[in-house]
């Protein structure tokens, strides 16, 4: 049991690890709008994401995704969170919010 249960954490800290790397790397294209570590006001008008809540962040992109979240500019955030699946949208959050 000990060993099976052993087993399994490193299966799980392998699959976060593979997430947080994941997250890195899809937020490369964002990090010029909300900064290295979403620390900025995209063009001024967003929220800090890095200040956001996971679920909060998760429902932002689903919502920029389908239309039903965002203001005047929310066009630039759809056309960047179209292609992204919901595996997508974790590990951009697992990687940005804290």
């Amino acid at each position: 049991m000990k060993k099976i249960l052993l087993t399994g954490l490193v299966v799980l800290g392998l699959f976060t690890s593979a997430y947080a790397e994941d997250g890195a790397a899809l937020y490369k294209k964002c990090a010029s709008c909300h900064g290295q570590t979403g620390e900025k006001a995209a063009l001024g008008a967003s929220k800090i994401i890095k200040d956001m809540s996971h679920a909060d962040f998760v429902t932002a992109l689903n919502g920029y995704k389908d239309g039903s979240y965002g203001g005047a500019k929310k066009g630039i955030m759809k056309g960047q969170v179209t292609s992204l699946d919901a595996a997508q949208i974790e590990a951009l959050a697992t990687h940005i919010v804290k």
